[in-house]
């Protein structure tokens, strides 16, 4: 599924490919690799709460922000696992986390397949890397929460992402 003009770069329009999730959908099953080369799939990720923060590279600014925003709040939050999925490669991903001490939340890998990307509706078609976007899972694997963001350069609602965690954690 095509989904032209979903999200723009610097105000160009790109196509997103997959599914636009809702509030209420079942999350998709996915497959994606952890800075241990392990294949992680939904069932992996367990059965918290989970914020899945997807960035399109870690080594820019706003994706950047967004991790380590994520990891304070990953510090505070009781009952819920915070995992950030991008299409750096895991050693990428490991180096980065290692220069900026994140340690609180999950890195997953989308590059082999681009299987979460297709699942979730974030793959960019012309570039081949993920959009913005933040989904919250309840503990039955229901998505409580998303938000594809518009401009990939924009930053996501991090504090109604926050309340919904918080919310189906409760």
């Amino acid at each position: 599924m095509e989904r032209p003009g979903a999200t723009t770069m610097k105000g160009n329009p790109l196509t997103l490919l997959g599914p636009e999730l809702k509030p209420g959908d079942p999350a998709p099953d996915f497959h994606v690799v952890d800075p241990t080369l392990s294949v992680v799939d939904l069932a992996k990720t367990g059965n918290k709460v989970r914020i899945i923060s997807v960035v399109p590279s870690l080594d820019t600014p706003v994706c950047d922000l967004q991790t380590k925003r994520f990891n304070e709040e990953a510090g505070r939050l009781s009952n819920v696992d915070i995992l950030t999925v991008s299409m750096d490669l895991p050693f990428a991903q490991k180096r980065w986390c290692g220069a900026f001490g994140v340690e609180n939340v999950k890195m997953l890998s989308d590059h082999r397949d681009a299987s979460f990307g297709l699942a979730y509706g974030t793959l960019i078609k012309d570039l081949r890397i993920e959009c913005r976007a933040i989904f919250v899972l309840d503990s039955q694997n229901i998505i409580r929460h998303v938000e594809y963001v518009k401009e990939v350069a924009d930053h996501p609602n991090y504090e109604a992402a926050l309340a919904a965690a918080k919310a189906a954690a409760a």
